[in-house]
């Protein structure tokens, strides 16, 4: 594969707690080094999918660089729908998820040197309700705990932690799940279902050992209930997980619906209270750099 050389770099100012600065300088530096074409774009909230599409279609990037967490990485996803342009992560997010389960470093010139690599992975998503997913989206506990997250002061995992008690507290737990696949349909009860398209939250938890981004199917997850010891199995990468706590079903498509309005979150973002989703998987629709 020839070296890209017109790059266009989105960076996300306000993600997670990174010094962003530092790091749009090592870019350019690495940049200039190669001999390559940089365009830099900073995430301001307003109007961005659209802009960023108009700087892919003018400068014809041939890669592009995220400096962000999974929200910001997903909004890229989003503005390369169409077209094959490869992706390179500098995660700098509050919990990274997508950078986790690729095996991306932290370390942000190790991420540039992969970022600007040659070895590309393509990478399934899932669509639900019309967005991109690209490794977890649930409904329950957990998106209520981004939805606290969001509305607190405190960025990184510490702001996650923070939010954590409250959370239990005020949830309304145990929800009413009817889920549909190919193989018909159940009914459950939990605290939480996830559409899982990878093997770990971006906490590190490892909720679904059977995940492969690039297999062709994303797994539902239905946790039945909270248990402190089962939920520290979870950051045991080789633990079993009891049946009991979670049940997982493997599928091309799904359709879920809720008794009542549940919280709702895709890949960190809380999307707001739902009762009824649908979800389907686009084989290879990403390629990222690895």
């Amino acid at each position: 594969m020839e070296q890209p050389s017109n790059i266009l770099f989105v960076v996300n100012p306000i993600s997670g707690d990174t010094n962003k600065e530092e790091i749009v300088q090592k870019v350019k530096s690495q940049i200039a080094q190669r001999n390559l074409e940089l365009r830099t774009y900073h995430t301001t909230g307003d109007h961005d999918l659209e802009k960023i599409t108009e700087l892919l279609n003018s400068f014809k990037a041939h890669r592009v660089l995220v400096a962000g967490g999974d929200g910001t990485i997903k909004l890229l996803a989003e503005t390369l729908r169409d077209q094959d342009t490869p992706l390179g992560i500098l995660p700098t997010g509050s919990a990274n998820g997508l950078a986790y389960n690729l095996g991306i470093s932290e370390e942000i010139d190790k991420a540039i040197d992969t970022a600007l690599g040659n070895r590309l992975r393509e990478i399934d998503v899932i669509c639900v309700n019309n967005d991109l997913c690209l490794h977890m989206s649930d409904l329950g506990l957990n998106a209520e705990l981004v939805k606290n997250y969001e509305s607190g002061q405190l960025r990184g995992k510490i702001g996650y932690a923070l939010q954590s008690i409250p959370t239990l507290i005020q949830s309304d737990m145990p929800f009413s799940f009817e889920i549909t696949t190919d193989e018909g349909t159940i009914h459950r009860e939990g605290i939480l279902l996830a559409l899982a398209n990878a093997e770990h939250y971006g906490t590190g938890a490892r909720v679904n050992p059977e995940g492969k981004m690039d297999d062709g199917k994303f797994e539902v997850l239905v946790f039945k209930k909270f248990n402190v010891i089962d939920i520290a199995q979870t950051l045991r990468q080789e633990a079993e997980l009891d049946s009991d706590f979670m049940e997982f079903i493997a599928t091309t498509q799904v359709k879920v619906r809720c008794k009542q309005t549940v919280p709702f979150q895709v890949d960190g973002e809380y999307y707001g209270e739902i009762d009824e989703l649908k979800a389907h998987i686009l084989p290879s629709h990403l390629q990222v750099a690895v």
